[in-house]
């Protein structure tokens, strides 16, 4: 079931391919490239190998929760998975907008007839190719090892084998963080082609870094700053309002809780990761209109 999933989302992925090809074909020629580019780095397979290795060793990994190590391992591979494709994403934006600018790699592409807005929305949709291929390959094999540490627990238990219907409710319960996750990374890989258009690899990392710490505690800050004067709370709202609310993607407490996170609200998240996504990708055009290449 989770691999024909993958497949499902594997054969969207190259339909929506195939029609950017036919209705923008200049964009899709960049983000071909792009994607190329990006897959055939090192950085790529190596942060795939570590994701998959330590996926695949956090069922043994004792957590002393007494009884609730499975949450932690869904909390910690969904986290994992996140990073993994948010480094990969920067770095990737990094050097093919940031650097091809600084050696005018781009000024030679912009000669011919690709317009500077091509180039970016190319850049960005080629960017995500790396990013969904490796949620592709670490999602299945996140699931199966979900699916697995239920069956690993109750052995160290001396339980009864559980069915699989209740590997499976394991696996549906966290299917939806999957998506979120990936919500996540789109939205800071925006941003990081947006930095990447005036700013190098490290600014930018840095950066990037930030946003994703002060995007999960702005709710926290906001709450606290209402406590305290007029200026602390105006600049934690104005804050809030800028950078993205990154805890509408987090679904802790929902595993916590052991419940499952309906539908309505991965569509809601949804609406919310293309509106910011959209806002990104403007201000990394205005940023890169007036960017002189010479």
């Amino acid at each position: 079931m989770v691999l024909a999933g993958a497949l499902v989302v594997l054969g969207l992925l190259a339909m929506a391919s195939q029609l950017l090809r036919l209705a923008f074909p200049k964009i899709h020629a960049v983000a071909r490239t792009t994607t190329k580019e990006a897959l055939s780095q090192p950085l790529f397979w190596v942060l795939l190998l570590l994701g998959a290795g330590l996926i695949v060793l956090f069922p043994f990994v004792p957590y002393f929760t007494l009884g609730e190590d499975i949450k932690f391992v869904k909390e910690c591979g969904l986290q994992l998975m996140m990073v993994l494709s948010i480094i990969m994403a920067v770095w990737t934006a990094s050097v093919s907008v940031a650097e091809e600018i600084e050696g005018q790699i781009a000024l030679t592409l912009l000669s011919k007839p690709i317009g500077r807005r091509q180039f970016i929305v190319g850049k960005f949709l080629g960017i995500l190719g790396p990013v969904a291929l490796m949620f592709l390959v670490l999602g299945p094999l996140f699931l199966g090892s979900v699916s697995f540490k239920v069956v690993y627990d109750a052995r160290e238990m001396a339980l009864p084998d559980p069915t699989w219907e209740a590997c499976r409710d394991e696996v549906v319960q966290i299917a939806p963080g999957l998506a979120l996750s990936f919500m996540e990374a789109v939205v800071l890989s925006s941003i990081g082609v947006a930095l990447s258009t005036r700013l190098p690899l490290a600014p930018n990392l840095v950066i990037c870094a930030a946003v994703y710490v002060l995007g999960h505690l702005m709710p926290t800050l906001v709450a606290a700053a209402a406590k305290q004067f007029a200026i602390p709370y105006f600049i934690a709202q104005l804050l809030a309002t800028i950078l993205p609310s990154l805890e509408n993607f987090n679904i802790s407490t929902a595993v916590s809780m052991g419940k499952e996170v309906p539908l309505e609200y991965v569509a809601v998240a949804a609406v919310y990761c293309v509106v910011y996504t959209l806002l990104a990708m403007l201000l990394a055009l205005l940023l890169f209109e007036d960017r002189d290449l010479g």
